[in-house]
């Protein structure tokens, strides 16, 4: 197997290298390379690799835009320290990503997972799934919301926000000073604005921050009911579709 690695960490590059020499008899790494230039400048004047190992923060940008300067014949395997919700627009179309720092066992499932597909079902990544991941990479998350208090404005660090919450057509924002502020966005507008690193919508009515959770409990139909601080409302639901999700972003 003939491998190239694109990876800007001297260290992880090694691992990455020891890693593929110890799991695959007789792998040619046949070169590591640590940005965009040098990759697409031996991608274009050499023959398809049997696998590409590419992290996604380079020296020179983000390694999607090699795809966006050159056409990438090989399948590809991305390592990454980003999380799942910056992975979501372009992971159906590789082979898989391994969250740093790399753990044999999932490089591993990874190359096994590799090895069961035959060239003609091997993904493609799509240029315009390769822009949408750069756009969720590369976008800026509000860090404050500008508020209107009778006649003054008033500026809100988003980490002062427990959770937002829409009632009566109007969506307000509640602080950890216990202070309630109406804002001028919806709650889907919020969805696009907000890291969802630290922000998560649990229901129609609901965006909460972790650090806002004070209490969860098992309730009817496998869902769970929340208590917030700086809430009296004992009817915090977070939705049985979204009960799985939740979880899994409480437990990064």
């Amino acid at each position: 197997m003939n491998v190239l690695i694109i990876e800007d960490e001297p260290q992880a590059a090694q691992r990455l290298e020891t890693l593929m020499k110890k799991m695959v008899p007789g792998v040619v790494i046949l070169e590591k390379f640590d940005s965009i230039s040098k990759s697409v400048d031996w991608i274009k004047g050499h023959p398809a690799p049997d696998l590409i190992l590419m992290d996604i923060q380079l020296a020179d940008g983000i390694s999607f835009m090699i795809f966006e300067q050159c056409e990438v014949k090989s399948p590809v395997i991305f390592t990454t320290a980003y999380d799942e919700y910056a992975l979501k627009a372009f992971k159906v179309n590789s082979i898989d990503y391994i969250l740093k720092p790399v753990d044999e066992t999932e490089l591993e499932t990874a190359l096994r997972k590799y090895r069961s597909l035959s060239a003609d079902n091997r993904p493609n990544l799509k240029l315009d799934n390769i822009e949408q991941a750069i756009q969720m990479l590369t976008r800026k998350f509000k860090s404050r919301f500008v508020i209107k208090v009778g006649e003054h404005l008033r500026s809100i660090e988003v980490t002062d926000i427990l959770f937002f919450v829409s009632l009566e057509k109007a969506t307000f924002c509640h602080t950890r000073e216990n202070r309630k502020n109406i804002l001028d966005f919806t709650l889907d507008e919020l969805e696009d604005v907000l890291d969802p690193n630290s922000f998560f919508r649990i229901n129609r009515k609901y965006i909460v921050s972790a650090s806002a959770i004070q209490d969860m409990i098992s309730y009817t139909n496998s869902r769970l009911k929340l208590i917030l601080k700086n809430s009296d409302d004992n009817d915090v639901i977070v939705a049985r579709e979204r009960v799985q999700e939740f979880k899994e972003w409480l437990d990064r």
